[in-house]
């Protein structure tokens, strides 16, 4: 697909203001495709129009940005919250965004309340009583450890509502997980001791539990409360062995992550690490496809989408190489992300290089994370263009099926897949009339509708069907005169003893392309053949549905 060299025209320089702001890209349907921010809004835009010198994404960026809209701001620190407000609210494409940035978990336990209760949550809420502990990168892990501690000491595990509800113990009780204040079983100075040794040792303050909880077996043995010893060893047995598992990988107990941005063969990646008090709990990798990290505006991106109140360090380190020092503003690297950070925090945050050689092993642990999420997250449309002998990775993707009962409420639906991922909002449905059933004839009449609606064009039109149907969308093409508009591909149902196999996602099914004669030998279960196989079931479901219900329609008038 062509696109017109430059949509957006290179603005009046007067017409800039010289303050900071956020400056958005949109397309030529209106859609966000670009927000950033800019300590000088006039220099920054400017920038985007030189005649050379570029990144391959900014250009693909100048080439589908179709207007230019500006916010001033009074300070910098103002364009930084407002760009990550507008990123996390409009999800754009040319921006760093961490599309599956669910929050990680993290504990929260209120001392606030007489009897708190150990909870999972994803957001820390700013100025609460509680302690939130984390980040938990794994879900499952998370509640597996929290399962784990609260069968070595049963706190409740009910809401509050429930709570104060109950007239008698549940099932938790005897199973001994809970030990029941909701019927008044512990005192709420024996609670607190339970909230007290969960507070130590999910702060990382494992010896000091194990000693005062050796100290509690002892002087309960003396007192011949032989059951309360018993409780007390089993408690110690859970907390060392929980010891056993944590790896120390700096002196202390000191926090910190490490950040490292990591430029690959096929896109950026990013991997993280974090430690707490001093021991490794869990690291994390990010990939962009066919994305280059320009500048310190990568991590910057970063930091504001994967930082909230709950798991900001007191540390973050990079590596050497990302730390740069601002010689035009004359201020330290990162200063401005550093204030933001703190804020959010509620105590100071320091963002430096890497020192030591227990520190530069982090960093090389965390490049390996993003070097293994690179090979674990292959874009789809880059394993597609090499398969479907396309001239760069579709990333636009449409679908067409047309669904009917004997040529009665015929539907066409059209679906659209951008960088891997369906797009709802950009759905549509035809209606086709006097088809007489013939899946051919509505296709020939739903294309030139498709052409009047105008661009975006998508990288890949996938029509479901065999061949035939592949021919037919051709020819229309061409009598439009609109033949090289967009690469053509189809996808057949497989067959089982000479007859079609109607099941979704059948391994077998056969890719066609307009200038070959037998289908693509796409290995039955690849990653892009369970891809195009995931695009045309979302198309056939969307057309059947509107289909059965345009025919209810019509059977009920």
């Amino acid at each position: 697909m062509q696109h017109p060299k430059k949509l957006v025209q290179r603005p009046n320089p007067a017409d800039l203001p010289l303050c900071p702001g956020v400056y958005i890209y949109k397309d030529a349907v209106g859609r966000i495709i670009y927000v950033g921010k800019a300590a000088v809004l006039r220099r920054r835009v400017l920038s985007y129009f030189r005649a050379s010198g570029l990144a391959p994404r900014t250009e693909a960026l100048m080439r589908r940005a179709a207007s230019l809209e500006t916010l001033p701001t009074s300070t910098e620190k103002e364009a930084l919250l407002l760009e990550a407000t507008l990123i996390k609210k409009h999800r754009p494409r040319y921006n760093i965004v961490l599309r599956d940035d669910k929050s990680h978990l993290l504990f929260r336990l209120d001392r606030s309340r007489d009897f708190p209760r150990l909870e999972l949550v994803r957001t820390a809420v700013p100025r609460d009583k509680a302690r939130y502990f984390g980040p938990l990168v794994s879900a499952l892990a998370a509640r597996r450890t929290r399962k784990a501690v609260l069968a070595v000491f049963p706190l409740r595990r009910c809401s509050d509502r429930a709570m104060r509800q109950r007239s008698r113990p549940c099932l938790y009780y005897d199973l001994r997980r809970c030990s029941a204040p909701c019927v008044g079983h512990i005192s709420r100075e024996e609670y607190a001791r339970l909230a007290d040794h969960v507070e130590a040792l999910l702060s990382g303050k494992s010896r000091e539990l194990l000693t005062r909880l050796e100290n509690e077996m002892q002087t309960a043995a003396e007192a011949w409360k032989f059951e309360r010893a018993a409780e007390l060893r089993d408690r110690i047995q859970a907390v060392r062995q929980s010891l056993e598992h944590q790896a120390a990988v700096l002196p202390g107990n000191e926090e910190l992550d490490a950040v490292v941005p990591a430029q690959l063969e096929n896109g950026l990646g990013l991997g993280i690490l974090f430690v707490r008090n001093g021991a490794l709990i869990g690291g994390r990798g990010f990939f962009w496809p066919g994305l280059e990290a320009e500048d310190e505006e990568t991590l910057d991106a970063f930091f504001a989408q994967f930082y909230n109140e709950g798991n900001i360090p007191p540390r973050i380190v990079l590596p050497c190489a990302s730390i740069k020092n601002d010689a035009a503003s004359q201020r330290p690297p990162y200063a401005l992300r550093e204030s933001v950070l703190a804020e959010l925090r509620g105590a100071p945050v320091t963002i430096r290089p890497a020192r030591g050689a227990d520190e530069r092993r982090l960093i090389e642990t965390a490049r390996l994370y993003a070097k293994e999420e690179a090979g674990k997250r292959r874009s789809p449309p880059q394993a597609l263009a090499a398969a479907l002998h396309l001239a760069a990775p579709p990333e636009r993707i449409e679908c067409v099926d047309v669904s009917h009962s004997s040529g009665a409420a015929t539907r066409v639906g059209l679906v659209v897949f951008e960088d891997g991922k369906a797009l709802p909002s950009a759905f549509r449905i035809y209606t086709v009339r006097d088809t007489g059933g013939d899946d051919h004839a509505a296709l020939r009449a739903w294309l030139p509708r498709r052409l009047e609606s105008g661009p975006p064009w998508p990288d890949l039109l996938l029509v479901d069907g065999g061949r035939g149907q592949l021919a037919t969308i051709r020819r229309a093409l061409e009598e439009a005169g609109q033949t090289d508009i967009f690469p053509l591909a189809a996808i057949a149902k497989a067959r089982e003893g000479g007859e079609v196999d109607r099941r979704a996602g059948g391994d077998a099914d056969r890719i066609f392309l307009p200038e070959r004669v037998n289908p693509l030998p796409l290995k039955a279960g690849s990653p892009e053949l369970l891809f195009l196989q995931n695009i045309r079931d979302h198309a056939h479901r969307f057309a059947l549905r509107a289909h059965r219900k345009a025919r209810s329609k019509e059977s009920f008038e």
